[in-house]
């Protein structure tokens, strides 16, 4: 994939352009980042399959594996098959769902497109060409008392507990840890061995909270063949007040189209606070530091234009879902606010349609007319009647981007673009579509 600043990145060192992003949060020796400057190292990311989809928190860790593999690294995906039957208990007070199988092979099939579509893995790339793996091909007919007597007896149970992911659960005695989760950090650890013994793998790439999980491997590769093998942990991205990045009222933001719409992923990180978008433009675009500076500079000297935000909603999702489909979002999102509407294409309105609240009509309810009023307060844009009047007589009712004034004004089947979409606003922000029924 071509990606913006790359040729300008091969004017740094690996280790300086993952500075200057932050990307560096541990190093489990301080020689690792000369290593990565001076020799072609293989390098691995894993990722549980416990949806058919990656979502938006998922992207700093793939793009971790591109900027590597752009330097002349080789990346390594592991698809965790067999872990996704224990559960990581990083990052969770309570115990995961137990998937089935069948769940967890759909959901491989969902992630597979997604991998593939981020980094080279094919045989054009040479020697650093990216390799996918799952690791349920090793963990799954592993018999547990070789397990037991061949990995399990170079951990202390002192050591696992003293792990955060571990400590953090056991100190909630309502929620406590089964025996099952805790094993996971001897599967992850024997993952990092079976790369090291298969592949020559020396680096593990992960986010600050697998910090434990990483160390095991590490650990396990020095124990049991002597090996020197490195960890690298990113910080955790996270919003403004705390709260973790990609996560909304909803849910997760899926990088898949049909659970998170390039609308919906576009209007998510146009909102990016002005505290950590700079953070977000170095972790999840390839945009080359003089371009990042200027728009930290931008953003500093006039935070009102926004160009921050909207280059990184740019990047992203024309990352994840290509220019033809950010141009869409684009078109779409001017459309909210356009004075004219009415020549928008079938495509913008349904792209609009699949992010904003939506309310169905059937057309026999707008063939005599239906009060402006009424539509205001059923689709909740007012709590009442007498609010609904009071926000037309304050001159904050839209029908189509054209302000109401009339109290008594009538939508007709006619209003409804395309024959199908009406849009209905209150002020600049509250927005609801009327969809007519077929």
């Amino acid at each position: 994939m071509e990606t913006q600043g790359q040729d300008k990145r091969n004017d740094f060192l690996c280790s300086s352009d993952f500075s200057f992003r932050n990307l560096i949060y541990q190093v489990s020796a301080e020689e690792l980042p000369g290593l990565m400057d001076r020799e072609k190292l293989c390098v691995y990311a894993g990722f549980d399959p416990t949806s058919s989809s990656l979502h938006l928190g998922n992207l700093l860790q793939l793009c971790n594996l591109k900027r590597l593999q752009e330097y002349g690294h080789k990346p390594i995906v592991v698809l965790g098959g067999g872990t996704a039957m224990i559960g990581d208990p990083g990052g969770k007070s309570a115990e995961r769902r137990l998937l089935s199988t069948e769940e967890i092979e759909e959901n491989i099939q969902g992630v597979l497109p997604q991998l593939e579509q981020f980094l080279d893995f094919s045989s054009s790339g040479g020697t650093n060409s990216a390799l996918l793996v799952n690791n349920a091909s090793w963990l799954n007919d592993l018999k547990l008392t070789d397990f037991l007597r061949d990995i399990g007896k170079h951990m202390t149970v002192g050591q696992m507990v003293a792990k955060e992911s571990v400590r953090s659960r056991i100190e909630r005695p309502e929620q406590g840890i089964s025996f099952t989760e805790f094993t996971y950090m001897l599967l992850q650890g024997y993952d990092f061995l079976q790369l090291y013994n298969l592949y020559g793998c020396r680096v593990q790439l992960g986010g600050s909270d697998q910090w434990g999980n990483i160390t095991v491997g590490i650990d396990l590769i020095g124990k049991i063949v002597g090996g020197k093998a490195f960890g690298l942990t990113s910080p955790l991205v996270v919003k403004a007040d705390g709260t973790k990045f990609g996560k909304s009222e909803q849910g997760a933001i899926y990088l898949d189209k049909t659970k998170t719409t390039p609308f919906a992923l576009y209007q998510y990180l146009l909102r990016s606070e002005d505290e950590v978008v700079g953070d977000y433009l170095r972790y999840f675009t390839f945009l080359d530091r003089d371009t990042v500076l200027d728009l930290d500079h931008k953003r500093l000297t006039d935070p009102k234009a926004r160009e921050s935000q909207q280059m990184l909603a740019h990047e992203v999702c024309s990352f994840i879902h290509g220019k033809d489909e950010t141009e869409k979002v684009l078109k779409a999102s001017k459309a909210l606010y356009a004075d004219d509407i009415s020549l928008l294409t079938a495509d913008i309105l349904e792209a609009v349609a699949a992010d904003v609240p939506k309310t169905s009509l059937s057309a026999s309810r707008c063939e005599a007319g239906l009060g402006i009023v009424d539509a205001l307060e059923a689709t909740g844009l007012a709590k009442s009647r007498k609010d609904a009047r009071t926000i037309i007589g304050q001159g904050g009712a839209y029908i189509n981007n054209s302000r109401i004034n009339d109290d008594r004004h009538l939508i007709q089947p006619g209003d409804f673009l395309d024959g199908r979409y009406l849009l209905l606003r209150r002020g600049r922000k509250e927005v609801h579509l009327l969809e007519l029924s077929r």
